[in-house]
């Protein structure tokens, strides 16, 4: 059973992305999501959490290679569209 933080790891995540100037690899968020809650979070839990905040146009997550994943916040002014949504 997960257990509760006073911090919703969405939130964590956002915070961590402006210490680090914006971007990210997602081995690094990990160590330092591990560091601030005292566990590492499962890969479900930080994929959901990625992707909440990806759907809210908070971040975006690219796929560097086959298993690392770069993750930047989204400026003003700037946008990524979905494939075929130009």
């Amino acid at each position: 059973m997960a257990t509760w933080t006073a911090i919703p790891l969405r939130n964590l995540v956002v915070n961590i992305l402006r210490k680090r100037h914006g971007v990210i690899l997602e081995d690094e968020l990990r160590r330092a999501l591990k560091k601030e809650i005292g566990k590492e979070p499962s890969e479900a839990e930080l994929n959901s959490a990625l992707m909440q905040l990806e759907i809210n146009g908070l971040v975006h997550v690219s796929q560097i290679t086959r298993t690392k994943r770069r993750i930047e916040v989204v400026g003003e002014g700037r946008e990524f569209l979905a494939v075929d949504e130009d």
